[in-house]
């Protein structure tokens, strides 16, 4: 079974919400639900670097944030020990609420 990882990126941190999540758990899920029959439990390795690329990919295009010591930064600053969470929902526009009233 093929699971494109931004995909599964994005579902995998919608289950967490409101929460976040490591890459390395994310790369552990990855590698459980993709080759769940792998005797080596170190086989996620393989896949972190991914996990990492992908999650730029998709906080460059605001579909995740990218957190260093709790708060967001932009995708060329994800360095070192990062997580992951999905983006708040925007907050209504109050403007148009006071508009349509």
């Amino acid at each position: 079974m093929s699971i494109p990882l931004e995909a599964f990126i994005l579902d995998h941190l919608r289950a967490r919400l409101p929460g976040s999540a490591d890459p390395v758990e994310v790369a552990r899920a990855f590698q459980a639900a993709t080759q769940p029959e792998s005797a080596d439990p170190e086989a996620w390795h393989r896949h972190l670097s991914a996990v990492r690329r992908a999650a730029v990919r998709l906080a460059g295009e605001r579909r995740l944030e990218i957190l260093r010591k709790g708060k967001p930064v932009p995708p060329e600053a994800a360095r070192g020990v990062i997580r992951l969470r999905m983006l708040p929902e925007p907050a209504p526009d109050e403007t148009t609420a006071e508009g349509e009233a």
